[in-house]
């Protein structure tokens, strides 16, 4: 097996565990287990919990004592051991207890996935930016089989999703020793007090690009957060009016046309990042997240059918443009012997810090526009809609990059 279906088969696994119960675990809480809103809300802010330190850490870790592929390994058995356990318990304290260790042993994994991608691929001749979007659109690939395979078969209201998932991180996990050898890179210079305590990943904030960079990845991340928490939420609303409607009665399947769409935009990643370069690749995701909203804001599942789905569309150019191509514009401005702690970081301010802040600060509109139980999407849509707008206006403004074609700048 060639390196790059390696790669391709761990980059698929890395997904299918994550998606075997992302989506669906919310409807098994509620309905199974009859937690309440608030407390499925709390397991769902694990994942944030869990991004604001540990990849940093785990990075810090896989860049100066342990292989990337070693931690790699071990975080996802760990995580398989915690989803078993978590399909056998019915109280919300526990399974909120597990599902946040669970949390804090899977978020690294998704920057290791890239960091041990990156380096396999170099050490072997390829070329990142051209060679790492088409393996790492079979990620997407995995969370939709395995968004699919719960639901077709009926689980997602039972905890055999929580198996699937268990069973394939424990493949993985094993599967991540056999990777070829991602070893630290030894330092033999004078160490500073930020490296002996592992923050050289934090000295791309002393230049004042990367600075405004995080903090539009970090804030986009927010965005990504607005529609996870209730993209699933907002279909359900619908019904009272619209119960015969295709997106009531599958509303996964519509759903899941979002990652079909990413798979798509992956592969284009990398003519954007050579033709425009990172700030209107960047830009045109902020962009697609004010259609986005947008869209769903004058959407329904009925004649506005069209709507929802081209919204689900542009979701691929909004996720993609930032979070790839976020993550091959760290890769490429990071020192070599920081490139596992630099994911890290770009994890900690999208899916910590930015989710964090997007579940929090979303859920007060989501109130705010919520009167006797009732919800005004349209008015809660057009509002997330207006903060990506902000964005767009703000960020070319401030965000001082200057592209070279090739990506040679």
């Amino acid at each position: 097996m060639n390196i790059k279906t390696r790669l391709l088969l761990m980059n698929f696994l890395e997904f299918f565990v994550w998606g075997s119960w992302l989506i669906s675990l919310g409807g098994y809480m509620i309905v199974t287990l009859h937690f309440t809103g608030g407390e499925v809300g709390a397991v769902y802010a694990t994942m944030g919990i869990a991004s604001l330190f540990m990849p940093a850490l785990m990075g810090i870790v896989a860049d100066r004592w342990v292989n990337a592929e070693r931690v790699l390994g071990v975080l996802h058995v760990i995580g398989a051991l915690l989803l078993f356990w978590a399909s056998t318990v019915t109280d919300y304290r526990t399974f909120y207890l597990i599902m946040l260790l669970n949390s804090m042993a899977f978020m690294p994994t998704i920057a290791l996935n890239n960091t041990v991608s990156y380096i396999v691929l170099e050490k072997k001749g390829f070329d990142i930016v051209k060679d790492f979007p088409p393996i790492r659109v079979w990620g997407t690939i995995g969370f939709i089989a395995a968004m699919w395979m719960v639901d077709i078969l009926g689980w997602t209201k039972s905890p055999l999703q929580l198996y699937i998932s268990a069973i394939a991180g424990l493949v993985l996990g094993v599967y991540s020793f056999t990777i070829s050898k991602c070893t630290p890179i030894k330092d033999t210079g004078r160490k500073t007090l930020a490296s002996s305590l592992g923050l050289d990943a934090f000295v791309l904030f002393k230049r004042r690009k990367m600075i405004i960079f995080f903090i539009f990845a970090m804030l986009l991340g927010a965005a990504l957060q607005i529609t996870n928490a209730f993209g699933g939420a907002f279909l359900d609303d619908f019904k009272t009016g619209y119960a015969d409607s295709f997106g009531v009665q599958h509303p996964n399947l519509l759903l899941s046309i979002s990652q079909i769409s990413e798979t798509l935009f992956i592969l284009t990643i990398p003519f954007f990042l050579r033709r425009f370069g990172i700030k209107q690749v960047m830009l045109m995701s902020i962009l697609a997240w004010v259609f986005r909203f947008g869209l769903f804001a004058i959407g329904d599942p009925g004649h506005g059918l069209y709507l929802l789905v081209l919204s689900m569309i542009i979701y691929g150019m909004a996720f993609d443009f930032f979070n790839i191509s976020g993550s091959l514009f760290v890769e490429k401005e990071s020192d070599i012997k920081i490139r596992a702690s630099a994911q890290g970081l770009f994890m900690l301010m999208t899916n910590g810090i930015g989710a964090f802040l997007g579940g929090t600060l979303s859920g007060w509109v989501v109130d705010y526009f919520t009167v006797d139980g009732i919800k005004n999407w349209q008015h809660i849509w057009f509002s997330f809609a207006g903060y990506a707008v902000v964005l767009a206006v703000v960020f070319p403004l401030v965000f001082r990059y200057k592209h070279v074609k090739a990506m040679n700048n």
